[in-house]
């Protein structure tokens, strides 16, 4: 019954492991399953002209098309009724030429009489008798003329809604443009005063203008060339406006720029053109708004025709681009990966419009045609490349490893690559078993073969009763009073290296050449209590020369002296603290198993050893610590497999800063600790969740693979030394 008994236990742990692994696999392929779309229908909006711009509500339920005739047409996705349409433009007002969407619902249209027309779409939401509806609300704003002494009107348009005004940019001629902007000032009675500030800009060299964009914070204005350049004007001064840089950004030389954007945030330019191509642009070196350069970030599909639409997502850094077969291109700005490829069969896209959630598209073509799509992409911030390579950030000046999870804005791009997680695991490992790994198999060693029985039967279960202090507890005693202490006492701990063997070796000098008598009095066995006076002593002239020679030679202040020095920077809470604390919880562990296993080599091979004339370091070195080997390594690797694991030491004791840089005067963050860190915020099954449990799934895989490796080398060392 015994028997049995210890078997199922054997097996119910088997089985509860493989549970959870099976738990943790569950949760973490969804995160590199391919995004898909599904075809909901289509529709043909009646009586309608080109359209110029487009959009539909949160719930995909109605969407709109402003056309060139100044009508905003609406149309139920669900099959219901559509509301009726809304004329945009004033009485008398010409057609229709040109509109440009920005942020929020906003956008404006400019008509063949010279006028640009500020509207807003908003969707109101009302909820009644358990039903929920979506009713469209249009207003349009006061018309301004764009160029009032000519009267010419704005063949292409840009728009952006800023906080005290609107910014407006229309082509009106070939190579020629016109600026307003808008500055809307509230009296303390609640009126509105408007001032107009206008501008006109010629491109040199004089080339045909293809595209507008202006940014929502009214900096910058870019524009593209029938040359396929982009030309950045920059609109911060308020005395004037410059060119501010131009680049080629065409994927073909001499194709023409026809589309540009911007992703959410306003950082990173998306630059299509005439040849199909798709690419992703941003400044580097920037530090302000006159300076840098725009460099090339991504290079996606391209199209087989020309770029004619695009469409950011209001959620995250992915995008859509159409052409002019109808094809729209689902892509995501971080990843620089294209996700989707849809064929619409609506012809020649004008627009195209990701829903406000993420969820579904909608595709407007030149006819009047629209398709509606359902898109199911739930992690397209997702890749191998993401999580485990260098990624290029928006603001960064190149490509680099990083983990952030939040931000402080609604367009924060998230930075979810586990390197420097496994970087800091491995970090915090190797040096607390740096610290723990001599201490305990020297402890072992003489603990096993020199120290007297009676001395043993104490420090023993000492030592492994350390093992039962709660981690919280070390972690707790490590961030509040160790890492302020050995902040003050740094030198002296690296003096330590010097002085403590020295001083060692004068004491043994010194018990050499002590009388016999004297030595005879000591059990055998017994030195270590000479010892422990010696090593004090050690330390305490180790501290107090430290505290000399920093102010001697390190001009009283080592943290600045090894900064200018080293460029290293000293962090309160760092990885020699986490050294000390965690090697403090991992010694117990190896010391335990390494002196079980040199207490267990047979006593007739150090007999045999010693009978030869061996002295008993010799017995020590030779003979036990060989046949001894193959439990010494299962000891290091389990105190490995502790240190991998460890979390609360880890999370109070260092600054969890995710930093990829070996100095020991600084801090890291590991997995274990992330995943107890980020797991309690992290919404239910979204990216970072499932990162969280990719990253558990790497401990285990790494900790599958110490193990065995371990249990291999043991076999291996134990079958060469079975014969001792």
């Amino acid at each position: 019954m015994a028997r049995r008994v210890v078997s199922l236990g054997g097996l119910t742990i088997i089985g509860s492991i493989f549970a959870i692994l099976v738990v943790i696999v569950a949760q973490v392929v969804p995160l590199f399953l391919p995004p898909s779309a599904a075809a909901l229908g289509s529709f043909l909006l009646p009586a309608s002209g080109r359209p110029l711009a487009a959009g539909v509500d949160e719930y995909r339920e109605i969407a709109y098309v402003i056309d060139d005739r100044g009508m905003a047409r609406f149309i139920s996705l669900t099959g219901g009724e559509a509301p009726e349409p809304v004329t945009l433009l004033p009485a008398g007002a010409g057609p229709a030429v040109a509109a440009a969407a920005a942020a929020g619902g906003h956008c404006a249209v400019s008509t063949s009489d010279g006028r640009v027309v500020p509207i807003e779409v908003r969707f109101d939401v009302t909820f009644q008798d358990g039903s929920r509806s979506s009713v469209p609300r249009v207003v349009a704003g006061e018309p301004l003329l764009l160029d009032p002494g000519a009267g010419r009107s704005g063949r292409r348009l840009a728009y952006a809604r800023l906080e005290d005004g609107a910014l407006v940019a229309a082509q009106v001629e070939a190579s020629q443009l016109v600026v307003i902007r808008i500055t809307e000032r509230r009296s303390l009675l609640g009126g509105v005063t408007r001032e107009l500030d206008r501008r006109t800009l010629d491109i040199v060299p004089a080339s045909g203008i293809s595209a507008l964009l202006l940014d929502d914070r009214g900096g910058d204005l870019f524009v593209g060339t029938d040359d396929g350049k982009v030309v950045r004007f920059n609109l911060a001064e308020a005395d004037r406006f410059r060119p501010a840089g131009s680049l080629d950004a065409s994927s073909r030389a001499g194709a023409a720029i026809t589309t540009l954007g911007f992703l959410l945030g306003d950082r990173t330019l998306v630059v299509g053109d005439e040849a199909g191509g798709v690419g992703t642009w941003q400044l580097v070196g920037a530090k302000g708004a006159l300076v840098g350069q725009l460099a090339r970030m991504h290079s996606f599909a391209p199209h087989r025709g020309a770029v004619t639409a695009f469409a950011r997502s209001s959620r995250d850094k992915g995008f859509l681009t159409a052409d002019a077969a109808g094809t729209v291109l689902l892509h995501h700005g971080t990843t620089g990966r294209t996700l989707l490829s849809l064929a619409t069969g609506v012809g020649s896209l004008s627009r195209v419009v990701l829903a406000p959630k993420g969820d579904g598209l909608v595709a407007a073509g030149d006819n009047g045609d629209l398709a509606h799509w359902s898109v199911d992409n739930p992690h397209p911030e997702i890749s191998l490349q993401t999580l485990f390579a260098p990624v290029w950030y928006e603001g960064y000046d190149q490509p680099e490893m990083v983990w952030q999870s939040t931000g402080g804005t609604d367009d924060f791009e998230p930075k979810l690559s586990l390197t420097p997680l496994i970087y800091g695991t491995l970090k915090g490992t190797f040096y607390a078993l740096l610290f723990a790994i001599p201490l305990a198999l020297v402890s072992a060693l003489y603990t096993s073969q020199f120290m007297h029985p009676a001395i043993k039967g104490i420090v023993k279960p000492a030592v492994e009763i350390m093992a039962a202090l709660p981690s919280v507890v070390l972690g707790f005693i490590a961030g509040l009073w160790l890492a302020p202490a050995v902040e003050t006492v740094v030198p002296g701990m690296f003096l330590m290296i010097l002085i403590l063997p020295a001083i060692i070796l004068i004491a043994m000098v010194a018990w050499k050449r002590a009388p016999a008598a004297l030595a005879r009095r000591l059990p055998v066995g017994a030195e270590v209590f000479l010892l422990i006076p010696v090593v004090t002593l050690g330390v305490w002239i180790s501290l107090e020369l430290g505290g000399v020679l920093e102010g001697w030679f390190l001009h009283g202040d080592y943290r600045t002296f090894i900064l200018q020095a080293f460029g290293l920077a000293y962090d309160q809470r760092n990885s020699l603290v986490v050294g000390i604390a965690m090697g403090f919880a991992v010694i117990p562990i190896i010391y335990t198993i390494a002196e079980d296993s040199l207490s267990n080599v047979p006593k007739h091979l150090t007999a045999a050893s010693l009978a030869l004339g061996a002295t008993r370091w010799q017995t020590a070195l030779k003979v036990v610590l060989p046949t001894a080997s193959p439990g010494i390594f299962s000891a290091i690797m389990i105190g490995f497999g502790r240190a991998v694991g460890e979390t609360m030491i880890v999370l109070m004791a260092t600054g969890n800063t995710p930093v990829m840089d070996w100095s020991i005067f600084n801090g890291f963050r590991a997995l274990s600790a992330n995943i107890a860190v980020e797991l309690p915020e992290a919404p239910a099954g979204g990216s970072l969740f499932r990162v969280l449990f990719l990253a558990a799934l790497l401990l285990f895989a790494m900790t599958f693979v110490v193990n065995t490796v371990a249990e291999v080398v043991r076999l291996k060392l134990r079958a060469r030394y079975r014969y001792l």
